[in-house]
């Protein structure tokens, strides 16, 4: 295994502080972390981390579909996880290094036995963030993790989440009437939902990157869906809806062990009339509640932005989301899509034929983290 331990590690970095007595820390790279998943996925099940976006599969899943190359950092105590920090160096030209815990998805960061252990596997990190020389270090955490050298961004980025009822009736009871009727429209418009997986990619990716054309922003590519899809084959499934077997709105739809949450979504705006979406985020809720989850995450929204309010008009409920970052070099604040010097940009974008952008997008948007 080519893992090092206190004294140094595989980028010949000394830690800054020792372990808790009998614990070491590890540096996994991009060559060794895959025999150490198994036990990483039994530490998130004891800490009770059973989202799926904190699986420590993604790792394999971002390098493959993103080419990211992941560094993960792990306190043991014997034969004992003690901590855990998966990180990926995202890199291009056009944006310069970052260190993301982790890139696409709305949860990561440390997770630890205890907050000295966190605090040494953060101490790590940024000795990665210096040998690496990224702009900054990104840390996705849900819950505060207290560090000197990090600065937490909280309400910048809200959680969007809602309790689950046991039975798809109890959950059309709690919806409000506007919601209700929209639900109606779009099955009075005959549209057909279909449930798959890699067999949908090509229509669920036509329905994403136009959507997402639409918005202004670079789209990921399809090899990173392919990857998620074939990474959890028993709990990534996409919903695609039609009208007259065209594709019109799509989504993936992820399972934990209580929680499924929605990722990635879009539909095309020219039939916003049929309320496709309203339709298929009914869908999307009543196939979480058959698989017995108690809750259903809706993804991160800005506060008071559309998304946001669409979530709420569900039941979703604001939950902070407290990402933290080390500064190296620049502004984090650069890469926001609401930051006024990237507002042409977005314009531009908006402007460019769908298959350009489904060309380029893939190789823009794995730069940014």
């Amino acid at each position: 295994m080519n893992t090092t331990t206190s004294p140094t590690n595989e980028a010949g970095l000394a830690p800054s502080s020792s372990p808790p007595a009998g614990a070491s820390i590890r540096v996994h790279d991009p060559e060794s972390y895959r025999e150490r998943l198994p036990a990483w996925e039994a530490f998130m099940a004891e800490q009770g981390r059973t989202r799926l976006s904190l699986h420590p599969r993604w790792l394999s899943i971002l390098e493959r579909g993103l080419g990211h190359r992941p560094h993960v950092i792990e306190a043991v105590e014997g034969e004992m996880v003690r901590g855990l920090l998966p990180l990926v160096l995202v890199q291009s030209a056009l944006f310069g290094r970052f260190l993301v815990g982790l890139p696409y998805l709305n949860y990561g960061g440390v997770v630890a036995s205890d907050p000295e252990t966190a605090r040494l596997l953060i101490d790590r990190a940024l000795e990665l963030a210096e040998r690496f020389k990224v702009r900054h270090l990104e840390l996705r955490h849900e819950e505060p993790v207290d560090h000197p050298r990090m600065e937490t961004a909280s309400g910048m980025k809200l959680h969007m989440r809602r309790a689950l009822p046991k039975t798809a009736d109890a959950l059309w009871a709690e919806l409000g009437p506007k919601v209700r009727n929209q639900v109606r429209k779009g099955e009075k418009h005959a549209l057909k939902v279909e449930w798959g997986g890699t067999d949908l990619l090509g229509d669920f990716y036509e329905v994403f990157s136009r959507n997402m054309r639409d918005l202004g922003t670079p789209v990921y590519g399809r090899g990173l869906f392919r990857a998620i899809l074939e990474g959890f084959p028993d709990r990534a499934e996409l919903c695609v809806v039609r009208l007259e077997g065209a594709p019109i709105a799509s989504s993936l739809l992820l399972h934990g062990r209580e929680a499924s949450e929605v990722p990635s979504a879009g539909s095309l705006r020219v039939h916003n009339p049929t309320c496709a979406n309203m339709l298929m985020y009914w869908s999307l809720l009543v196939r979480a509640v058959e698989r017995g989850q108690s809750e259903f995450d809706f993804g991160r929204s800005s506060p008071a932005s559309p998304t946001h309010k669409f979530k709420s008009q569900w039941g979703a409920k604001p939950f902070p989301a407290n990402w933290s970052y080390h500064v190296r070099s620049g502004d984090r604040s650069a890469m926001r899509p609401d930051n006024p010097k990237n507002q042409r940009l977005i314009a531009i974008w908006r402007r460019l034929p769908v298959g350009l952008t489904r060309l380029i997008g893939p190789s823009i948007v794995r730069g940014i983290p």
